[in-house]
Order: C-alpha cells, then sequence, then structure tokens
C-alpha cells in the first residue's frame, strides 16, 4: 500500500504495520459496537455481559480470576459483580479451598439471561467472520495468536 507523497514514511515493514494496526482497530471496533448494541438491548453493560459469559462458561471464579479473563481492573470488576449480586444475576460464595476467599458464581436468574443471549451472540460473531472462507478464518486465528503471544 503506497502512502500519499505527502506523508512521512517510516519505512515499508513499518508503514505496513502502522496499516495494519489500524485495520485490526476499525475491525475490532465496528464489531465492538454492533455486539454492544445487541448486549445493551438486553439490559447489561458489556462488562457485565462479559463477567456472566466467563462465569456462564467457567464456573465459579474468583474476582483476580475474572478480572484477567475480561481484560479489565479488579475495581472495575468488583463494581460490576456487585451491580450484578444486587441484580441478582450473580452471587458470592465462599471457597471450598480457603475460608478467606470469596468465590463469584452465576444465579439461575443469571444463567437464564446469559443463555438466552449467548446463542444469538455466537452467530452474531459468525456473521461478522462469514466474509472469510474457512481457510481464511484459521489463517488470521492463528496469526492474530501468534502475534499475542509474541508480547
Amino acid at each position: 500500500m503506497k502512502l500519499r507523497s505527502d506523508v512521512k514514511s517510516y519505512g515499508e515493514r513499518t508503514d505496513r504495520s502502522m496499516q495494519t494496526w489500524i485495520q485490526i482497530l476499525r475491525a475490532f471496533q465496528k464489531i465492538r459496537a454492533k455486539e454492544l448494541k445487541y448486549i445493551n438491548a438486553s439490559g447489561l453493560s458489556m462488562n457485565q455481559f462479559e463477567v456472566l459469559e466467563v462465569l456462564y462458561h467457567r464456573g465459579d471464579l474468583q474476582i483476580g480470576v475474572i478480572t484477567k479473563l475480561i481484560a479489565s481492573t479488579p475495581g472495575n470488576v468488583t463494581v460490576v459483580v456487585k451491580n450484578l449480586v444486587r441484580d441478582g444475576l450473580a452471587q458470592t460464595l465462599p471457597s471450598m479451598e480457603d475460608s478467606r476467599v470469596r468465590m463469584i458464581g452465576i444465579t439461575e436468574k443469571g444463567r437464564d439471561l446469559i443463555g438466552g443471549m449467548f446463542t444469538q451472540h455466537a452467530a452474531n460473531l459468525k456473521g461478522y467472520f462469514d466474509v472469510l472462507s474457512d481457510e481464511e478464518l484459521v489463517t488470521l486465528y492463528d496469526l492474530l495468536r501468534k502475534l499475542q503471544k509474541a508480547q
């Protein structure tokens, strides 16, 4: 991809890296906006959805583990969990291994909500990637995973 003549080049590889980063961000932002609209329509914030989703698929977890899995901050996750507990979608539970530790679990109400949403969420994600062939999707996954592991 050639830059306009009035734009400073940082070298072909660097220019291509920056352009690729912009494309990754644009694709992410476009998909994220569509999913945010879907999730908000169900009465959840994106952070609430992410916490419920990880509890739904992984079971009871400590706040620190949830924080790492959804790439958030401990303070933010604590507030999100507090609100989910308030709304009856999550609950705090004692740890079987350590009485000083509290676990976060999903309630039946939370399970019903996220379970009902997740089928459509999965279909939405599949639809966003339908523009890629199966081979391209595998290649994209492998390349992004390689990039993530190198950092």
